[in-house]
């Protein structure tokens, strides 16, 4: 029973600064989009309208916050999980934004317009950048990453929902 403990709070203090950058991205974001209204040479935007220069920066701005007061507030266990757990934070809110946005540049080329859905890459996208930036600090292990990945797609799935259903998004995923 504490070892399943102690691995969800492992999982939560990884997954806390991702979640908050992705989320806030879209709540804060707005205003000025991160292509300018560039296309490409395939006709379509670079990422679309709804990614912007304030989203990214209060994506990677909020989830870097997280990180910075998580580490206060539980400063043995984020110790336990890395020796500098701002720097994870950070580069978890940074993947985080950035695959959000290679998902985004991806969905473009092939027509899709912004708000399509596309099942998994939509939920793990943000969940992937994060890994990968954050892997120079700390990789985790297979089962980590699927009960990320496990976790993500159910948290994923409401909060959009709620988001929706608040008026916050105009589509539930």
């Amino acid at each position: 029973m504490v070892q399943t403990l102690d691995f969800l709070a492992r999982m939560a203090l990884y997954l806390a600064p991702m979640y908050f950058a992705n989320s806030s991205a879209m709540i804060l974001g707005g205003k000025t989009p991160i292509d300018l209204g560039t296309k490409i040479w395939d006709g379509n935007r670079l990422f679309g309208r709804g990614k912007t220069f304030r989203g990214f920066i209060a994506g990677v701005a909020v989830g870097t916050s997280v990180a910075a007061i998580i580490s206060a507030l539980f400063p043995v266990q984020t110790a336990e999980l890395t020796g500098n757990y701002i720097m994870l934070g950070l580069l978890l809110s940074l993947g985080a934004i950035t695959g959000d946005l290679a998902a985004s540049f991806l969905k473009r080329r092939v027509g899709m317009e912004p708000g399509k859905e596309v099942l998994f890459l939509d939920q793990l996208d943000f969940l992937a950048g994060g890994i990968a930036f954050a892997a120079v600090i700390y990789i985790p292990t297979l089962l980590e990453i699927a009960a990320y990945a496990s976790a993500t797609l159910i948290v994923h799935r409401l909060s959009n929902y709620v988001a929706f259903r608040t008026n916050l998004k105009r589509v539930p995923w």
